[in-house]
Parts: structure tokens; sequence; C-alpha cells
């Protein structure tokens, strides 16, 4: 079953990405992807470079992170539009777009969608029998919260 894969990166980290990304081409390809800014060309280009035959590349680029990329991703996971999130964050670089990341990792966590923020973490997503399966997240109800009594 298709997925859609979002794949970020810090400015310090899309080289880690760019190999990650290379060595799982064929796996990817077959997978519909969300980038953030240079992100998504970069990851353009390097599956271009691949040369797979056959390549149907669908990459869908979003603004970069700064300027409102990680909203707009966040917009589509909230949507259901995202499977999997592959996020490599610098953590050792503050970022001018902190609360914008803290943000993107807790709607993450909110609607409980697989994030890997490391390459260990990708390479156990991606090598997971659920990766090429179909999968249904299980979301927590959260009707209570929805119907609380909010007191003016």
């Amino acid at each position: 079953m298709n997925k859609t894969i979002a794949l970020v990166a810090h400015d310090n980290r899309k080289k880690d990405l760019a190999e990650w990304v290379s060595f799982n081409a064929g796996s990817l390809m077959e997978h519909k992807m969300v980038c953030t800014g240079t992100t998504g060309k970069m990851i353009e280009r390097i599956l271009k470079e691949k040369n797979l035959k056959n390549a149907n590349i669908k990459i869908k680029k979003l603004k970069s992170g700064p300027l409102g990329g990680d909203q707009q991703l966040g917009a589509m996971i909230a949507e259901g539009k995202i499977d999997i999130i592959i996020f490599f964050w610098d953590p050792m670089e503050p970022q001018p777009h902190d609360v914008d990341v803290k943000a993107l990792l807790r709607i993450s966590v909110l609607y409980n969608i697989p994030i890997a923020n490391n390459r260990s973490t990708a390479d156990f997503i991606i090598s997971s029998q659920l990766f090429e399966g179909e999968y249904t997240p299980i979301l927590k109800d959260y009707s209570k919260y929805l119907m609380r009594n909010v007191i003016l």
C-alpha cells in the first residue's frame, strides 16, 4: 500500500538524510513524499541521479521550515494526509523556528504518526513489515476534551 512519507532535515542534517534517501531510494520510490523547502529539491535531485528505471517521482514540496513549511506539514498531519515522518533535526544547533519544530513533534504524537528523528529509527521504520502493508494508527479518543465545559 502506498504511503505518504514526510522527509524533513535541518541544514546540518541534510547530508545524513541525503545518504539515507539514496540508500533507500528503491523503497521510497513506491510511495508519495512530502518535503519542506530545500530538502525537497535535494531529495528530488538524489532520486533523479539514482536514475531508477520507470521512476515516477512523487514529491510535494512545501515551504522552507522557518517560512511555514513545518506548519504546512502539521496541517497535513491533522488532515490525515501523512503516514510516516522522517525528520532529521539538529540537536546541537538552536533553530530560529524551534517552536514550530516542537509543534510538529507534538502534532505527530497527537495523531500517532510514526516519526524517525535519526537514521537508526528511520532504518527500523523502513525495514518493518508494516512499511509496505496497510496500517491504520490507533487514535486516542479526545471527545471528552472536545466536549468539556468552558467557563467564561
